[in-house]
Formats: structure tokens, sequence, C-alpha cells
């Protein structure tokens, strides 16, 4: 497969700036279409946090949107191959759904394929605190091949802006994936004697 498909799943939490920039990152990756699916939640959550047309703007990133209820779209196929897929934001509910193997979404489904496919599947699970629940979710999806990537800033690299947190965050999600040859985000060179 010459060109690398990335599935992007976008679930409702609070998070839509970093799926944004996930889907602005892997589109400036030449050889990389991004597939695209977004739940009935996100969409309410996108408006919010980056107005009316935000969603406009990331499907135009995108190769392709599916409809959050088309379980027949390609995604739904591991015949369909790709490269990874990443949801972000990973609510939890649909990090249950994962969990469970439900499947009732098309996101849902396609995170189910990536994980019997054994393809990379990140979750950006965004909640807290956490309950018992959902550390168990998290255990089980990572049992069965998933990586759980909570959104954590790194204050290390002391970023001056919001926009360089969650420009770090997508950069690392995407890394994860090992689709690009030299990693998007800095590596870290170790301390600074001083």
């Amino acid at each position: 497969m010459s060109v690398k498909r990335v599935v992007l799943g976008v679930s409702g939490a609070s998070g839509a700036p970093i799926a944004m920039r996930i889907a602005e990152r892997l589109a400036a990756l030449v050889g990389v279409e991004t597939h695209l699916v977004v739940s009935a939640a996100a969409e309410r959550t996108f408006a919010h946090e980056l107005g009316e047309r935000a969603l406009d703007r990331l499907e135009a990133l995108s190769v392709r949107r599916y409809a959050i209820a088309d379980i027949g779209a390609a995604i739904a196929s591991g015949s369909f191959r790709t490269s990874g897929m990443i949801v972000a934001p990973c609510s939890m509910c649909s990090l249950s759904g994962i969990a469970r193997g439900l499947a009732d979404t098309l996101l849902i489904r396609a995170a189910d394929v990536h994980l019997k496919e054994r393809r990379p599947l990140v979750l950006l699970a965004r909640e807290t605190p956490l309950h018992l629940g959902h550390l168990r979710n998290m255990v089980a999806v990572t049992e069965m091949g998933a990586i759980v990537m909570p959104p954590v800033p790194a204050f290390y690299r002391r970023p001056e802006t919001v926009d360089a947190i969650v420009d770090h965050i997508a950069a690392r999600a995407i890394d994860l994936l090992r689709i690009t040859d030299e990693p998007l985000a800095a590596e870290w060179g170790g301390d600074v004697p001083g």
C-alpha cells in the first residue's frame, strides 16, 4: 500500500482542538490519507469548542468523512487496509464500547477492526477524575492491543501557549502510528546540566 490511510475518529469528549490539530498534521504529510468518522456528540462539542464551521474545516482536511451510522463503510472492514487509527478525543462512552466490542457505531466498529487486525489504535482517553470502571476499560483495551494516551501536557517542554500543548499532543499521537521516518514531536535530549 503506497498511500498510508489513517482513520481519525472523533468522539464527544472535550478536546476538539486536539482532533483538529491531528487532522492538520496528517494532511500536511505526503502520502497520507485521513478517513474521518465523527460521533453525534462530537459534532456538538466541536461547535461549542471551535465554532459552527469547524467541522467543515475538519472534513476538508480529510479524504472522506463517513456517517457515524454507516456500518457498511469501507473503514468497517478489515479488508480496507490502514496504517492505524486515532480516536481523539476518546470519550469514556466510546472507550467502553471499544473495550466491550459493542460495534454499534462506525467509530467503535472501526476501532474494533483495528484491534482484530492487529493494527495500531491510539485512544486519547479524555476524562478526569477516573473511576474504577474507566480504569478497567483502559486495561481491557490495552490488553487487546490499543494504546491509551490521555492528552496530558508535557510541561517539561515549557510550552508557552495552549497551541504548543495541543501541537505536542497531536504530534505524539501520530508518532505512535509510526507512519513517518522521523518523529513529528521533538525528541527529549536529556537534562541540560546547569
